[in-house]
C-alpha cells in the first residue's frame, strides 16, 4: 500500500501544476477578435474650451488610426450647442469592440486630457459613448431609396 500512495501524491501535485500551466497558455492565446463597434461620442463641453477639446479630439482621430485601432468611416465631428451651453459629437468605429475597455496608453492619455474640457451636464458625464448600428436609408422600412 506504501507503494501506491506515493503515485497518488505525485498525480495530486501535478494536476494544479498541469492546470495553472494549462491556463497560462490558454489565456496566452490569441482570441479571436470581436465585431467592430460603431459609437456616438458626446463631449459636453465647458465655457471656452471648445478649441482645446476639437484639437484633442483631432489627435485622438490621428493616433488611433496611425495604430490601427478604427476604421476610417463612418467618422464625423459635428459642433452644436443648446440654451447656452456647447458640445461636440463624434461619431466613429473602433475596428475590434473591445478595443475602448483595453485601450493603449497613448489614447487613455489623450482621454484624461479630454477630460478637462468637459462637464457633466443634464444627469449625463462629460463624455458619453453609446454604441449605435448604422442604417443605410435602404435598409430602414420607409425612407425614400436613392
Amino acid at each position: 500500500m506504501v507503494a501506491s500512495a506515493r503515485p497518488r501524491k505525485l498525480f495530486a501535485i501535478l494536476i494544479p501544476v498541469s492546470f495553472v500551466f494549462g491556463a497560462a497558455a490558454a489565456s496566452a492565446a490569441p482570441e479571436a477578435p470581436e465585431a467592430p463597434e460603431t459609437v456616438i461620442v458626446t463631449y459636453q463641453v465647458k465655457a471656452d474650451a471648445e478649441a482645446a477639446l476639437a484639437r484633442v479630439i483631432a489627435e485622438q482621430w490621428r493616433v488611433a488610426r496611425h495604430m490601427n485601432l478604427v476604421r476610417p468611416s463612418p467618422h464625423v465631428v459635428l459642433q452644436g450647442g443648446d440654451k447656452g451651453k456647447r458640445y461636440i459629437v463624434e461619431v466613429l468605429t473602433w475596428r475590434d469592440g473591445s478595443i475602448p475597455d483595453n485601450a493603449p496608453n497613448a489614447i487613455t492619455r489623450l482621454w484624461q486630457e479630454m477630460s478637462k474640457y468637459v462637464e457633466p451636464r443634464d444627469g449625463r458625464p462629460g463624455i458619453d459613448f453609446s454604441p449605435v448600428n448604422v442604417l443605410m436609408p435602404t435598409s430602414v422600412k420607409g425612407l425614400p431609396r436613392p
